[in-house]
């Protein structure tokens, strides 16, 4: 069996870094280096989690878990025969050990004393994650989801099943419904229609009310829409976070990001508030990036109504659902390109032309940059 690679924290610390500038998909960084996807998603939570450390006072991590180590050693030590041999093997090995990837690069294959079921004991690891080997994501699949993806702009009622059919019937496609659903998770994506069980409450944590029905929107930045895309890359994809004021359709904020993580949501609301001001209602779906503790302390911080759709409704958040769905096969769909940079330049190219030049019937054809500013008491031509 091949030996599994060990990456020192300032290896990790620099891929971590790759990752962060966003100029390549997680797929391509994932194959370059030879890691799974997942693994740079946990790598990436973690690094954004333990940045604020650099600059803390408290006591260094690191020696905290030594300390735990140490106490535990001194409780083996009273034991004998194998687990005397075990204190042994965890005083060398665990003094440095936090995290469950850590913990997994401790085993150690070659030890006849210790076996492998008994080593992912004690390091409380499942036994079956250390035979897996990481599957890359492959072409076949990259071009399954750029199908889903553009069969679900035109059609964002189909679920899985309807799906798995279209694919199938249209596309000669050998897939079935339970891959289907799989991919369309991956995208984070589903069909907008009624589900089982509406009057039930529902269990989130954090389910707000749908404020907009029967609300008069009359001017900016009275309500906010925000949601999450899929964009389609030619080795993998990339999330596109967007906010759309609901009165005038500008946009008024957006963010690229190679993972589907509340992070880029939360960033994105941060620097639309900074540049236009805060909204009286931020709407959006019942994702877990809008659900997150995060995401509604943002909101409550700021003095923002939370608005969210209902379950299954598509119409609720339609501005936005709009707006991605004229992105899309107005521009992503037209242009050829490989790299995050290159994705980044459409999306603003888009946007800016979106709010400043593109004119819509609803606002009897005026741009969008019109109705925003000219509802805020600014002239367009200032901007």
């Amino acid at each position: 069996m091949e030996k599994r690679r060990n990456f020192t924290p300032k290896e990790k610390a620099k891929i971590v870094i790759e990752v962060l500038r966003e100029e390549k998909t997680l797929n391509e960084i994932a194959a370059e280096h030879e890691i799974h996807p997942n693994q740079l998603s946990r790598w990436k939570a973690e690094f954004l989690s333990n940045a604020g450390r650099a600059f803390s006072k408290e006591t260094d991590e690191v020696e905290k878990v030594k300390q735990s180590f140490d106490k535990e050693k001194d409780e083996l030590l009273r034991q004998i025969g194998q687990l005397s041999y075990e204190v042994t093997w965890l005083k060398k090995n665990l003094a440095d050990s936090k995290s469950r990837e850590d913990r997994i690069e401790l085993i150690d294959r070659e030890n006849k004393k210790l076996s492998i079921c008994r080593q992912s004991y004690l390091l409380s690891i499942n036994r079956t994650s250390l035979y897996y080997t990481p599957v890359p994501i492959s072409d076949e699949e990259i071009r399954i989801k750029h199908l889903i993806d553009e069969i679900y702009t035109s059609h964002p009622e189909f679920g899985y099943r309807r799906m798995t059919k279209i694919l199938n019937r249209d596309y000669h496609i050998g897939i079935n419904q339970k891959r289907t659903r799989r991919y369309m998770r991956d995208m984070g994506i589903h069909g907008f229609c009624p589900g089982p069980n509406l009057s039930k409450r529902l269990r989130g944590k954090y389910v707000y009310p749908y404020l907009l029905r029967g609300l008069n929107i009359d001017h900016p930045n009275q309500v906010w829409s925000i949601d999450i895309t899929y964009c389609r890359m030619k080795h993998g994809f990339m999330y596109l976070t967007a906010i759309i004021d609901w009165h005038s359709r500008y946009i008024v904020g957006f963010t690229l990001s190679n993972t589907l993580e509340k992070t880029a949501v939360i960033d994105t609301v941060k620097k639309a508030i900074k540049q236009h001001g805060k909204p009286e209602i931020i709407n959006c779906d019942q994702g877990s990036q809008f659900t997150s503790d995060e995401y509604i302390n943002l909101l409550k911080e700021n003095g923002i109504k939370i608005s969210m759709d209902g379950k299954g409704r598509a119409l609720d958040n339609q501005r936005i659902e709009r707006f991605f769905r004229s992105f899309k096969w107005e521009k992503l769909y037209l242009e050829e390109y490989e790299t995050g940079h290159q994705l980044r330049k459409i999306v603003k190219e888009y946007i800016e032309y979106y709010n400043a030049q593109r004119p819509h019937q609803s606002l009897d054809y005026k741009t969008p940059s019109e109705c925003y500013y000219s509802g805020n008491g600014i002239l367009p031509e200032a901007v």
